[in-house]
């Protein structure tokens, strides 16, 4: 169509350039038109062209906003975060009759976006549910121009690299801290509620972040399954303990449904026995609606590390203890995107959830409650004086 305006994104100018120089080469070397290096603006005759941009910086993207493109091309997404990518799809509009505008992107698992761009494009194609977008994974083995080097060159890599850039496996980033989690293996379609011989809740409270409650049980054998989640945003306890009521009556024990008297612990983060201005706590207004909630074992690094125990090490022949039902999507989502922190490499990095609700690492915390916090024998209760 002539007249058309597109942006070519990429985060560094000069790779940008020389990427866009091949591809002028290789596709319109039989095509007349036009291309100015300096401005970075490749024009056909017909009135329409082809402009090279990039966002050294995350600002840079501002640049764009309130400008009108028919077509936004971003090489390596992921090297922007998901508000500054919401920000350039404003910018994908068009006046011109019978157009549809568009956005194109590429990138590898891995970078600042790793977790929003798996959650936008990746996961609807694995969950065949695709709508308003579609995810095309290729491979090495899928470019037959490629030298064949290249490809032991990646097969010579080790870690999250070879997963990534070899078997463009999404379920890892850099410095990824579960890096033994397998969804084919710890994550599970179906689960008879009959197996459990003990339930229990735990609960990670928030109100701009999410307040999280996951449901789970253990079984005759010793495993651990997490069963059920909770997460909501911006609501008060009362409406979060009818949908946590509502959340145990989906299960059975025996013949009836499961309710909160079943459960053998039901545990929160420290944060909920602290008390407000008011001298009340978020425990007592739990309270009031039937949760009564305990103290949980907050201990961020053995926590981790009872979590890291469960998920097992199939490949060293350590069989997984913890496994996870695909109703809980916030929790399958979350666990493969933390990553160590540089300066406790023990412990998970902290991520908060931005003002979109987007990321954050509420469901993990839960779950460390849930794994680290043991239920309490008669002979402690004794002990402590209960």
């Amino acid at each position: 169509m002539p007249g058309l305006k597109c942006l070519l994104l990429r985060k560094v100018g000069k790779a940008n350039l020389e990427h866009f120089e091949d591809l002028r080469q290789r596709l319109f070397n039989r095509l007349p038109h036009e291309f100015s290096g300096f401005r970075g603006i490749l024009s056909f005759t017909n009135g329409s062209r082809i402009i090279a941009g990039h966002f050294q910086n995350e600002k840079d993207i501002d640049a764009y906003l309130g400008l009108e493109y028919d077509v936004i091309g971003i090489e390596e997404a992921t090297t922007l975060t998901a508000r500054k990518y919401q920000d350039i799809t404003t910018c994908c509009r068009t006046s011109k009759p019978n157009w549809r505008p568009r956005i194109y992107s590429t990138t590898n698992p891995g970078g600042v976006g790793h977790a929003w761009y798996r959650t936008r494009f990746v996961v609807p194609l694995l969950e065949r549910r695709e709508t308003e977008t579609r995810f095309i994974p290729a491979r090495v083995g899928d470019n037959a121009f490629n030298n064949p080097e290249y490809r032991r060159i990646l097969e010579g890599l080790t870690g999250w690299q070879k997963r990534a850039w070899l078997d463009g496996s999404w379920d890892i980033a850099a410095g990824q801290y579960f890096t033994m989690l397998r969804r084919e293996i710890h994550v599970v379609q179906d689960f008879d509620d009959s197996r459990a011989v003990e339930w229990f809740a735990a609960l990670d409270y928030g109100h701009v972040h999410y307040t999280v409650c996951l449901l789970g049980c253990r079984d005759g054998d010793g495993n651990t399954f997490i069963v059920d989640e909770h997460a909501e945003r911006l609501w008060l306890p009362q409406r979060h303990a009818a949908a946590i009521k509502a959340m145990l009556a989906r299960h059975k024990i025996g013949d009836r449904k499961l309710e909160l008297g079943d459960l053998k612990r039901f545990v929160a983060g420290a944060d909920v026995f602290s008390r407000q201005s008011d001298g009340t706590t978020i425990a007592q207004q739990y309270a009031k609606h039937g949760i009564s909630l305990r103290c949980a074992n907050t201990d961020r690094v053995n926590g981790w590390a009872e979590v890291m125990q469960g998920l097992g090490d199939v490949e060293g022949g350590v069989r997984p203890t913890l496994f996870f039902h695909k109703r809980c999507g916030r929790l399958i989502e979350t666990l493969p995107t933390l990553q160590h922190d540089p300066n406790r490499p023990e412990d998970v990095l902290k991520v908060d959830t931005d003002e979109d609700g987007v990321g954050g690492d509420d469901c993990a915390d839960c779950l460390r409650y849930a794994v680290a916090t043991k239920s309490r024998t008669i002979t402690q209760r004794k002990l402590r004086g209960f």
